[in-house]
């Protein structure tokens, strides 16, 4: 039987020149190629030199990290790969009380974490049952390093199945109580090497590509898809440990690839320094993780003459769907990336909307998008009867969002079904709205939520973000929907905020909206 573990796969795509650069720092370190699998294999065997126990069922031990963005932190991560362990990232921002649950839930053999951080992560940790706790900073220091040091070299990986265990993601909790996704080597791999093709990744044979990476490496943006493709594809990294609009734009020149989340080009658009020749030598912008705004999209294409690709996945699934890079016969030969939309279905990866009854609706109206594929994960930690709720009879995983898929096979993302807002027994989608709210003047960003009503059951409530200088009018803004959308479409109140409140990866937290305006109409 084949060995199946993903670090394999990434292995076998290094470069034959182990000593050519595999990632370079924004602080001028150099790591070769050579380095990554050494020190990979000192950290692999450190974690199996700890002799921890499977779970009853056989799930290999877990391995929780929390810590700041370093190559040192890959370099743990594809050493829990390498040893087949199952790796647990957690967000930096997470505070006691999250850390409490994700721990709890999860059962963690091994926790790394900050030296700044381990006064008050080791008992959480301990209390849960933990065995280890070790610390990792971003300056290349840490009890885990240290004990790593002592180890050997060279490290044959653990031998794996494509449906082994490799990772647990949590989910952001924008819309309630996170859980922990399972994703196993096949679904990791099978993304990577989809996207391999439809990106037109190249290897250094054929040229070579150079990322930039910018993006947290906590999540699944910066974690899977950014560092796979580079691995993969044998391509140099350009790591910049916090995003600096400024930094990364005078990286633009040697570099060939960047990925984002929506804030970063805009915070690169504010910047003089972005220009077309400063961006000539890029082959590809993607975008991600939240939706991208069509000023932002035509705004980039006409500073830089590049048009972004924009593509829509989750923690569930990695990435399910993309704007295309260039024509595919599998799509009528469509080239065109088109702001608004999410491309087509990735190679392999089943897509259909459903509407209320269990059926698929026609071309271009709005329902339930659920997906199948290699990619699909296989459900969610220590919650069997969520997964079943998630999942159709036909194996269809059902991803909570809605939209819509036009006639040439374009997909569009209307918003998440948990933020549909039913009034007086019409459907009424936010993001329709915020499209509308978005274009008035004086208007940056909105948000639309949904809070119970006394009349209607349920309206939307409007939150928007000033443009800056600028001063608009609530009652002016709802006076403005008004003539250009149904009546039941228009929010009851409207309030303008400094600002919306995000997760760390740029998401609006509309629970936190809806938590805060819950009782707006409550009588008295």
């Amino acid at each position: 039987m084949s060995n199946a573990n993903l670090f394999v796969a990434l292995r076998a795509a290094f470069p034959a020149d182990l000593d050519a650069v595999a990632v370079e720092t924004d602080s001028g370190l150099r790591y070769s190629w050579r380095d990554l699998d050494r020190a990979t294999a000192m950290v692999a065997n450190l974690l199996q030199s700890l002799e921890l126990p499977r779970d009853p069922g056989g799930v290999p031990p877990r391995v929780a990290v929390q810590v700041d963005k370093s190559v040192e932190a890959m370099i743990l991560y594809l050493a829990t790969l390498r040893a087949g362990f199952v790796f647990l990232p957690l967000n930096t921002a997470y505070q006691s009380g999250e850390i409490e649950y994700f721990v709890g839930n999860a059962k963690p053999a091994v926790v790394v974490c900050t030296g700044q951080n381990f006064a008050w992560v080791s008992p959480i940790a301990f209390q849960a049952g933990t065995r280890h706790v070790f610390t990792l900073n971003d300056d290349r220091t840490g009890s885990l390093l240290e004990r790593a040091a002592h180890c050997g070299d060279q490290h044959v990986p653990a031998r794996c199945r494509a449906d082994d265990l490799a990772a647990i993601v949590y989910t952001s909790g924008t819309t309630g109580r996170s859980k922990g996704a399972m994703l196993s080597h096949g679904n990791l791999l099978s993304n990577a090497v989809m996207l391999k093709d439809y990106w037109g990744w190249r290897t250094p044979e054929q040229g070579g590509d150079v990322l930039i990476h910018a993006l947290p490496i906590f999540h699944v943006h910066g974690l899977f898809v950014a560092i796979h493709g580079a691995l993969l594809n044998g391509s140099t990294m350009l790591w910049h440990g916090k995003f600096d609009p400024r930094r990364v734009i005078a990286d633009l020149p040697r570099a060939t690839v960047f990925m984002g989340v929506p804030t970063l080009y805009t915070r690169m658009l504010a910047e003089p320094a972005l220009t077309r020749q400063q961006a000539a030598p890029m082959r590809l912008f993607i975008s991600g993780s939240a939706p991208l705004l069509i000023e932002t999209f035509n705004d980039w294409r006409a500073r830089t003459g590049h048009t972004i690709l924009e593509r829509y996945g989750m923690s569930e699934t990695i990435m399910l769907t993309s704007n295309p890079y260039r024509a595919d016969e599998r799509y009528h030969n469509q080239s065109e990336r088109r702001g608004g939309t999410v491309g087509f279905p990735l190679p392999g990866v089943q897509l259909r909307v459903q509407g209320d009854e269990r059926r698929e609706v026609p071309a271009g109206e709005i329902g339930g998008i659920q997906v199948k594929g290699p990619n699909v994960f296989a459900g969610y930690w220590q919650m069997p009867e969520k997964t079943a709720e998630e999942f159709t009879p036909d194996g269809f995983f059902k991803t909570g969002d809605v939209g819509q898929q036009d006639a040439r096979g374009y997909v569009s993302i209307v918003g998440r079904s948990k933020d549909l807002i039913i009034s007086g027994g019409y459907n009424v989608y936010p993001a329709e709205i915020e499209g509308v709210l978005n274009e008035l003047p004086g208007v940056q960003e909105s948000a639309i939520v949904g809070v119970p009503h006394p009349d209607f059951g349920e309206v939307g409530v409007a939150v928007v973000i000033a443009r800056a200088g600028a001063a608009p009018d609530p009652e002016g803004l709802i006076a403005a929907l008004k003539a250009r959308l149904a009546n039941f479409k228009i929010p009851k109140r409207c309030f303008v905020l400094p600002e919306l409140p995000r997760n760390t990866m740029g998401k609006v937290q509309k629970n936190v909206l809806r938590e805060r305006y819950q009782r707006l109409f409550e009588p008295g």
